[in-house]
């Protein structure tokens, strides 16, 4: 038997979708309510849902354990209200678990606004579980088992954090957290990763700082920290620190699209700083982006869509257009234009117009 649990509140406007996604896969419903003021509840029940209330405590452990024990299921899936499911098959689910004596990690894709365009991230994240394991952590939970975790065949999109705020609430519990867990490295990074989204870089430096003091090439999320602190670092414009992450990681991370997009990034501004005294980093723009596109986009770590294929080239063909060389700027837009990138469709129809 398989068991959905979910924790929500105020969520009507999205439950319905969710719920629609996966009750073709599960066994049972099972929502655990945090207040909701609207309708959340009555369009559960449309469902079948088995609903319980909780008092929320602030604290995103306790409420899904919560859920996890009104459970009956010897397996169980867990979804936040804004996720939908893309694609899962019950069968697929089965023999996982069947062949498998493992967690199951599943896909999701986070949309996101960066200046104003919508991107995506694709992440595995840990989701289906035994009866009998829990989370820990008050935000940004993680679930405590023995067992290794495997990639299980469900794909989730989540809009949650688009054009949300969030973080308020998130970077307030994070520093409770911290508070009585000092120098625990993943809320750092967690910390150091929300003052990032809002561009508050001095605060994201301190917190990125210390978790990368900390960490060690055995901890999973340790990619993530260096592309967050290697933005965080190019905000700050502290290039020198920058030439030297990029030199202690390059060797770790040369297959991790969005290391080697982010260094292409940081070489561009790096030389138009200043490109007298940094002029010889300018071959390193294009080789960076080029590399993007050798290594190509990725399931091995967490990723932006597109840092291995379209984005890079849109950004060699902005290197090109802007060194002179509309030949090859055209030949990186029509790639990056193939994958439907309108911002590469509008810019070669403009090139297109243009005699070399």
């Amino acid at each position: 038997m398989l068991s959905l649990a979910m924790i929500v509140k105020n969520e009507s406007k999205k439950i319905a979708r969710c719920l629609q996604s996966v009750q073709s896969v599960v066994d049972e419903i099972v929502i655990v309510d945090t207040g909701s003021t609207d309708h959340t509840k009555q369009i559960a029940s449309t469902f079948g849902a088995r609903i319980f209330d909780y008092i929320w405590d602030d604290d995103f452990s306790s409420a899904r354990n919560y859920a996890l024990e009104q459970c009956n299921g010897e397996w169980i899936l867990v979804l936040d209200a804004d996720d939908q499911i893309t694609h899962a098959s019950r069968k697929e689910i089965d023999d996982f678990i069947r062949k498998h004596d493992a967690l199951g990690r599943i896909q999701i894709t986070n949309s996101f606004d960066y200046n104003g365009e919508l991107r995506e991230s694709k992440a595995y994240v840990t989701r289906l579980f035994p009866k009998g394991s829990f989370y820990n952590g008050k935000i940004h939970e993680q679930i405590v088992s023995d067992l290794p975790r495997k990639n299980v065949s469900i794909e989730v999109y989540h809009d949650g954090y688009f054009k949300s705020e969030k973080y308020k609430r998130n970077i307030k519990m994070l520093e409770v957290e911290l508070e009585q867990n000092p120098g625990d490295s993943y809320t750092l990074f967690q910390l150091g990763k929300e003052y990032r989204i809002i561009k508050e870089y001095a605060k994201a430096n301190v917190y990125l700082t210390k978790c990368y003091n900390t960490i060690t090439n055995n901890d999973g999320y340790k990619p993530q920290v260096v592309i967050e602190y290697l933005h965080t670092i190019l905000g700050l414009n502290n290039f020198e620190r920058g030439l030297t992450l990029i030199e202690q990681e390059t060797h770790n991370l040369s297959d991790y699209p969005d290391f080697l997009f982010a260094s292409g990034l940081f070489f561009m501004e790096l030389v138009f700083s200043d490109t007298d005294k940094y002029f010889e980093y300018f071959p390193l723009i294009e080789e960076s982006y080029l590399k993007c596109l050798s290594v190509g986009d990725t399931t091995k770590y967490e990723s932006v869509k597109g840092t291995g294929s379209f984005l890079a080239a849109y950004n060699l063909a902005v290197f090109y257009e802007t060194t002179g060389n509309l030949g090859k700027a055209k030949t990186y837009y029509r790639i990056s234009a193939e994958y439907n990138y309108k911002i590469a469709q509008q810019r070669l129809g403009f090139l297109n117009t243009i005699k070399e």
